[in-house]
């Protein structure tokens, strides 16, 4: 019997996860914008808000949906896994408590504080700003401000890397934030792990490096990822043997802590000289982690959700093999003042053996236009990083006028850089 699957949201890591399942189900989508990648794969397409559970529930009970795949973190904050639950349609993503990993930072660090998760760097939680300045001002070292919600990636401010003191404190007073978690930086190189988890459950992806910031050679503010790149096996360049291991063992013992917990478990590590601590987790796929992911894993993503649905165990993973190097497009001026509402073309022509993943565009009758986020990233694979790097740079003809992409993403001098890092930090 085909499935019948609905896909919840409409960026770059949507556009991965339809292209992962369309040729296996009805694959049905809904999101606030249309992207014209996710619209030409599914059966059908609704503009509908993704934080609207309400009307989420109703079109999968219009569609005959089957089961859910939830992208953004806003709609799992706003209980659109509960919603669909609740009407009898899996939601692969979870609920709004649990998704609470996420979307609250101070429950974040109380959780693996009281379930003695591994990794959990030195925090204090404030309910006042004025509270929070004057710890700033007595700690002895440098600390990462995090408000406690939602802020897609933009919200946190290192002292040290950053911000000053100073300025972290201005930050603050300046904000509308009512509740912050101060914690100690971390020193090292981020790396993401992402796994699938159902029924006590738990198979995890090649490791990724994200790229936060908005310009190359690391600099300028943090974006929601410029772009990634993952290498052949399941560790990266800069990881010694057995990082990546205990990085599992972090996502292990939350699913212990968990054991109702379904959706992607997203742990985002610093690697530190004393191995990986955790920076944060996400409640589903990263983007752009997602785009490094999904092309490359054998095994039917289909097979792991209707294995979730089911209630049996999640199969085993198969993947290529492939390097990947993902690099996004963005509009002109993002993060900070992005040019929204200018119409782009996109070669696809010129992609050529690349993976081209429409993200936060919108399509509308006479062409394709930006929003105020990433608006479409190019994947390349290879038998190495550099192979990779250098089809995504060719497929980079497709991104035409007034979009800026981080040419340095993958290429071996950046590579190189992060591996004297560790090997710095480890001596």
């Amino acid at each position: 019997m085909t499935e019948t699957v609905l896909l919840v949201g409409g960026g770059g890591r949507e556009h991965a996860i339809a292209r992962a399942v369309a040729d296996d189900c009805a694959l049905y989508a809904c999101a606030s914008n249309r992207n014209p990648g996710i619209r030409r794969l599914a059966d059908g397409f609704e503009t509908i808000d993704e934080t609207d559970a309400e009307a989420v529930a109703d079109y999968a009970t219009a569609v005959g949906a089957d089961l859910a795949v939830i992208g953004p973190e806003s709609a799992l904050a706003a209980g659109v896994a509960d919603a669909l639950d609740e009407i009898g349609v899996y939601a692969f993503g979870p609920q709004a408590e649990e998704a609470r990993l996420e979307t609250d930072k101070a429950y974040q660090r109380e959780f693996m504080d009281e379930a003695d998760i591994p990794g959990c760097p030195d925090y204090a939680v404030f309910d006042d700003i004025e509270a929070a300045c004057d710890y700033i001002d007595g700690y002895d070292g440098d600390l990462a401000v995090k408000p406690v919600g939602l802020t897609g990636g933009k919200g946190v401010k290192v002292i040290g890397d950053q911000v000053t003191s100073e300025e972290a404190k201005a930050y603050l007073r300046d904000s509308d934030y009512d509740r912050v978690v101060l914690e100690e930086r971390l020193v090292g190189e981020e790396f993401t792990v992402q796994a699938f988890v159902a029924n006590g459950d738990l198979r995890t992806t090649p490791a990724v490096q994200d790229h936060k910031r908005a310009y190359e050679g690391d600099e300028g503010p943090n974006t929601g990822g410029m772009g990634s790149y993952s290498d052949t096996g399941l560790s990266l360049p800069f990881m010694a043997e057995g990082d990546y291991e205990a990085a599992v063992d972090v996502l292990d013992a939350v699913v212990e802590a968990l054991p109702d917990y379904k959706g992607v478990l997203y742990g985002q590590f610093m690697l530190t000289d004393e191995g990986p601590k955790v920076v944060e987790f996400n409640a589903r796929f990263g983007d752009p982690e997602a785009m490094n992911t999904l092309p490359v894993l054998e095994t039917p993503f289909i097979d792991v959700l209707t294995a979730a649905r089911d209630g049996g165990p999640l199969p085993e993973l198969a993947f290529t093999g492939e390097a990947t190097v993902c690099k996004y497009a963005v509009p002109e001026g993002y993060p900070t003042d992005p040019d929204a509402g200018a119409k782009v073309a996109v070669d696809e022509e010129s992609v050529g053996d690349a993976l081209l993943y429409y993200a936060s565009v919108d399509e509308r009758d006479d062409g394709i236009y930006t929003t105020t986020s990433r608006s479409f990233a190019v994947v390349g694979r290879g038998d190495s990083v550099a192979a990779a790097e250098a089809q995504a740079e060719d497929a980079l003809a497709a991104a035409g006028d007034r979009v800026r992409i981080r040419h340095d993403i993958g290429k071996a001098d950046l590579v190189e850089r992060r591996i004297e890092h560790m090997a710095e930090l480890r001596e």
